[in-house]
């Protein structure tokens, strides 16, 4: 079938604009013997939003390239000339992990922005995000970019972007970048015609010093001996996270080696994200061959963290909020005091902390999913400090230093934590059994539903408004109360305080996301006879939501 002459016509003209020869290649394959893929590729653009952009690498503007790289990195560029005075002055910090072609996709964003007369400060290297983000606060930067696509699958890149308050970038600052876009892609100036290009320079390696001082005196160090397996998963963590673990008196680690160094192939994990199944089995075995009783878990670009304890010669993953309710615990309760303190976490995590918070007298916050948000309370009142902020995505934020999530830097507090907790003959979940004991056993169990059809977004558009026109009688044989709205997009069902169902779309993959908890008190029958019901209560929310939302 002959190929509709606009679509050629376009895909000519992006061929013609692409500074890169292997997806200009690829374009006039498809031009030459088009498979149907040039209507998807040029069917639309990727939508510029909070989460900025993600995904697969390739051609056309509905994928990751450096020709979108360029358009966006300008319409970054005008949006900040025209909203950030100091823009010219202060500058922009950006970073890359090592997936394939970040450093190509910073490389151009460096380009565009010093034509516009917009400083960059360049960190050397593959960097972990966190440190990125640490570096545009120090550097009073008025922007932070990362080229990343975090744990995303390894065909895919990205591209974050941070506001001068060196947090991720909020409405309505979003939909105004995404309008500068949209202007050049509309006149195709990347470049601007005349003036003197900025400075580039590379970041003084003192930062990271910075960085690594305040990791290490947000918790106590090491105060006994503990055995620690680690693993960056190919991603840029790994050296910056041994330094730490030294630093701070834990001298018995022991590195997964295939995956230690950066590697944008990830030749060993299909997924890397650390929440997947299976990909920690090389973690595991790590510990079990070497006998560790900690084993932890970044992700690819270093901002998430996956704990995994060693139980009778037998591993276990802790969930998110597992991770969350024991750090926070453990620093209310042993690394911190006062009465200025402030802990948050997301409206898709668990209760828990919020009881841990008020047993402890300290400021609780729940806040909508995502860093961009838990941040936003402690920006909001200063007068507060932050302890710890996270999410039940394995994301957690140890202190303020950084304005997202920093697996690093609670990779470090999980480490130390366990070692309290071991000079005191106690374990992870020996700790965990204590809280639930003091505040009930507080069960989550969460599940996707994936759709990466054609239509598939509009799918789930349509169960969330289903689901917000015609809630639910019942859930779990609990009567629903009601529902409401903490975000267009997001649906929590009230359903009393010892049960909690939340939908939502996930913002970086073709999923319906559910999130269920179940709060079952800790009387006659024990801690075993209280788990053993809310896990049969869980798992019946769980069938129910499943048959609602298909």
């Amino acid at each position: 079938m002959a190929l509709d002459p606009d679509l050629r016509a376009e895909a000519e003209r992006w061929r013609d604009a692409d500074p890169d020869p292997g997806t200009r290649r690829e374009l006039a394959a498809l031009l030459a013997d088009d498979d149907g893929s040039l209507a998807h590729l040029f069917g639309g653009r990727l939508a510029f939003g909070t989460a900025g952009l993600r995904a697969p690498l390739g051609p056309g503007p509905r994928r990751m390239n450096r020709l979108v790289v360029r358009q966006t990195a300008a319409g970054i560029a005008r949006h900040l000339l025209a909203h950030e005075p100091e823009a010219r002055g202060r500058g922009v910090v950006v970073a890359h992990d090592a997936r394939t072609q970040s450093d190509l996709f910073a490389d151009d964003c460096a380009e565009v922005l010093s034509a516009h007369g917009i400083p960059v400060h360049r960190l050397p290297g593959p960097s972990p995000t966190p440190l990125a983000v640490f570096v545009t606060d120090r550097l009073a930067a008025v922007a932070g970019i990362v080229i990343t696509a975090s744990h995303n699958p390894p065909g895919d890149n990205g591209i974050k972007l941070y506001g001068s308050d060196a947090a991720q970038i909020i409405p309505p600052v979003d939909g105004q970048v995404a309008a500068a876009i949209d202007e050049v892609v509309a006149d195709g100036a990347i470049l601007p015609a005349d003036g003197a290009p900025a400075s580039v320079s590379t970041t003084d390696p003192g930062l990271e010093d910075g960085y690594l001082a305040a990791c290490s005196a947000r918790v106590p160090h090491a105060s006994a001996p503990l055995r620690i397996a680690t693993t960056a998963m190919h991603g840029v963590g790994g050296a910056l996270l041994a330094d730490l673990l030294e630093r701070c008196g834990h001298g018995d680690v022991h590195v997964v080696a295939a995956q230690q160094e950066p590697d944008g192939t990830f030749p060993t994990v299909e997924f890397p994200n650390p929440e997947e199944p299976g990909v920690t089995d090389m973690l595991a075995a790590e510990m079990n061959e070497v006998g560790a009783g900690l084993g932890l878990a970044l992700d690819p670009d270093a901002d998430r963290l996956a704990v995994l304890v060693s139980v009778r010669g037998e591993t276990r993953r802790l969930t998110g909020d597992e991770v969350g309710a024991l750090l926070g615990d453990w620093l209310l309760e042993v690394v911190t005091s006062g009465d200025d303190r402030l802990v948050a976490n997301s409206v898709v995590s668990s209760r828990l902390l919020g009881r841990i918070a008020g047993h402890h007298g300290c400021a609780h916050v729940e806040t909508l999913t995502g860093f961009k948000w838990l941040c936003r309370p402690a920006l909001e009142h200063p007068e507060l400090r932050q302890v710890l902020a996270y999410e039940e995505a394995i994301g957690y934020a140890v202190g303020a230093d950084v304005r997202d999530k920093d697996g690093i830097s609670a990779a470090l507090a999980v480490a130390s934590m366990a070692s309290h907790h071991a000079a005191r003959g106690v374990g992870l979940l020996d700790a965990l059994d204590d809280i639930h004991r003091r505040h009930g056993v507080h069960l989550t169990g969460n599940f996707s539903i994936r759709d990466d059809a054609p239509g598939g977004a509009e799918r789930r558009d349509a169960a969330i408004g289903r689901l917000k026109a015609e809630p639910p009688d019942d859930l779990a044989g609990a009567a629903v109360l009601g529902i409401d709205l903490p975000a267009d997009d997001v649906v929590r069902i009230d359903l009393g305080p010892d049960l909690r169902a939340v939908v939502r779309p996930s913002g970086t993959e073709p999923k319906l996301k559910v999130y269920c908890e179940v709060v079952e008190p800790v009387a006659d029958g024990g801690l075993p006879g209280a788990r053993e019901l809310a896990a049969a209560r869980l798992r019946r929310l769980q069938d129910d939501l499943r048959a609602l939302l298909g």
